[in-house]
């Protein structure tokens, strides 16, 4: 749920200010507003030296290492931070020569071993060479008393030499090359030096790679510095008098008011007044907090007077994710495959794997009731897996089911799940007219879904239908704007009421891509399958059967994640959260606190 907020203004002395704002971040629970942006150059110094860490950090690549490194001292971090900057600028430098280098060695590569000091020679001798590449028809145009002679014919042209007596002398349209301004013998010599010293350079890096993580560290320090810095010189002032605003937890208030207490400062606590400025910050519990890593993945946060809709994201996510993906075995080999990994990485987070373990047994539990196991059912014939045909559920059976039973299982889905969004909708606004409108919109939501029975499933529409829509179009019409003239609320309403009826028809066919994505991937796994028997029966025996399964069914596991991607996260983000209203403007909130040490 999102956690109320108060909003907090602290008056101290100006004298005080620095000692305030200590107190505060040792506190750790006031998520600043700037009362102003802090005036040029005020942060420019950390600013700085934030940015070459970053470089250097660019340059090592953060190496893992950082469990049992030392803590820098901020001289050691500079000067180490500005070691590997000045490696890394002599490195882009030698590239960079390297590059221009190579350049001229391939014009000798071409040219062949011409001599500058030759070429010095005849140009002193009133005798000038040019170095031209021509194509076959270029070099036939030629004026035949033209001195020149070919060199080398390749597919890339014809190289020749072009003698003149006079300096400004060409030979019109040909593309010349002109020898480098070094000779073969020091540039070659150059050339390996600058390769020797990039090896060097690299293997120094290498080296100080492993003191990344303490860089690491190191830039989270000075990241804590810049925020005092910043909310420093962002206090609002007064005369003698300086102070800080900013938002807390309601729960952590009493903790903020005894420390003004025992500070003697001035603490006004108050509702906020514009909910846009107010920072969110959402509390679940542990079972709902696993769905929090694709939030994260998605950047998304409610804004504070919206909802936190994580429970019913989590909830309906897995439930796409097994009718997308839809198949028992795949669930099981992703299941293993999180275990697997989660065995190598003891230390990160638990949330990712909690959650993949969740969408993986969904996935075989759909698996098991349609009756999908690697795209086919032979399986219940092995010994000891006939228990799985026992739960197939037969309407749900991906051989032999009801396709239609499906299709209109997406749309009840797909009914409730945006009925919930309005019933919710409802419950925020109980004390109001609109209440109503949300419930009119849930009977439309239902006469849609009976609609769409009949326009995709040829099902016979039922009176119902009927009574739910123009129940609910009343209901909309009446208490959507209620105002004393319902005449007038009844009118504001119309306008944009066929258009939001027709959306939400549209809303409930849209959850027809459940089905229609886990059916292609079924036959997709099945035909893989046939492929793979035919194969097993031909020239290339059981290895070449083998094969297929295997890259079949990787590529068709492959297709059905990015389709979770596409349209399972698709429904909870635009149709669901649609329906909510929710326009995802929060900002998540982050409380002035100090920097946890390594």
């Amino acid at each position: 749920m999102i956690v109320a907020m108060r909003k907090v203004t602290i008056l101290v002395s100006a004298a005080g200010r620095e000692a305030a704002l200590a107190r505060l971040r040792r506190l750790g629970v006031l998520h600043v507003a700037a009362a102003r942006p802090p005036a040029a150059g005020q942060t420019h110094a950390i600013e700085q030296e934030i940015a070459g860490v970053d470089r250097a950090l660019r340059l090592l690549g953060v190496a893992p290492e950082r469990a049992a490194a030392p803590r820098l001292a901020p001289g050691e971090a500079d000067r180490l931070a500005a070691q590997v900057v000045a490696l890394g600028h002599e490195q882009d430098e030698l590239r960079r020569e390297l590059a221009e280098l190579e350049a001229h060695e391939r014009w000798f590569a071409d040219w062949g071993e011409v001599s500058l000091e030759s070429l010095e020679t005849l140009r002193a001798a009133g005798v000038h060479v040019r170095f031209y590449v021509a194509d076959r028809r270029q070099l036939a145009a030629l004026p035949p008393d033209a001195a020149v002679e070919v060199i080398a014919r390749t597919a890339r042209g014809v190289r020749l030499v072009f003698f003149a007596r006079e300096a400004g002398a060409r030979l019109g349209e040909l593309r010349e090359e002109p020898p480098p301004p070094v000779a073969a013998a020091p540039l070659r010599a150059r050339l390996a030096a600058i390769r020797a010293r990039l090896e060097e350079l690299a293997a120094q890096l290498r080296n100080l790679s492993l003191q990344a993580g303490r860089l690491l560290a190191f830039r989270r320090r000075l990241q804590a510095e810049l925020e005092l810095a910043t909310v420093l010189h962002g206090m609002g002032q007064a005369g003698p008098i300086a102070y800080v605003q900013g938002f807390c937890p309601v729960d952590a208030v009493s903790a903020v008011e005894r420390a003004a207490a025992e500070e003697r400062w001035a603490c006004v606590v108050q509702e906020p007044d514009d909910p846009k400025e107010v920072p969110t910050l959402i509390r679940n519990p542990a079972w709902v907090r696993i769905i929090q890593p694709v939030f994260a993945f998605m950047g998304t946060v409610p804004g504070y007077a919206e909802f936190d809709i994580s429970a019913w994201f989590l909830i309906f996510f897995a439930l796409f994710y097994a009718i997308l993906v839809g198949d028992g075995g795949y669930g099981l080999l992703l299941l293993a495959a999180t275990a697997l990994v989660r065995r190598r990485l003891r230390d990160a987070p638990p949330e990712p794997f909690r959650l993949l373990y969740v969408l993986s047994v969904a996935t075989m539990v759909w698996g098991a009731i349609t009756g999908t196991w690697f795209g086919t059912q032979r399986i219940f014939a092995l010994p000891g897996l006939s228990v799985l045909g026992r739960l197939v559920i037969q309407p749900l059976s991906s051989a032999g089911g009801e396709q239609s039973f499906v299709m209109r299982l997406c749309f009840g889905i797909g009914a409730v799940q945006l009925s919930i969004a309005h019933a919710m909708n409802a419950w925020r606004s109980r004390r109001e007219p609109a209440a109503v409108a949300q419930l009119g919109w849930i009977a439309i939501i239902w006469s849609v879904f009976f609609v769409a029975g009949k326009l995709v499933l040829g099902r016979p529409l039922p009176g119902l239908a009927s009574a739910l829509l123009i129940a609910g179009v009343a209901l909309v019409l009446l208490f959507a704007n209620f105002q004393r003239n319902v005449v007038k609320g009844a009118l504001i309403t119309l306008g944009n009421l066929p258009l939001s009826v027709i959306g939400s028809f549209s809303d409930v066919v849209s959850y027809l891509r459940l089905f229609a994505v886990g059916f292609a991937g079924f036959i997709v796994a099945r035909s893989f399958n046939d492929m793979a028997a035919a194969a097993s029966s031909g020239a290339g025996g059981p290895i070449a059967g083998a094969v297929i399964l295997l890259l079949g069914h990787g590529i068709n596991i492959t297709l059905a994640l990015m389709a979770v991607v596409v349209h399972g996260v698709r429904l909870n983000m635009l149709e669901f959260s649609g329906h909510l209203n929710m326009e995802w403007s929060g900002r998540p909130y982050r409380p002035f606190r100090e920097v946890e040490e390594d």
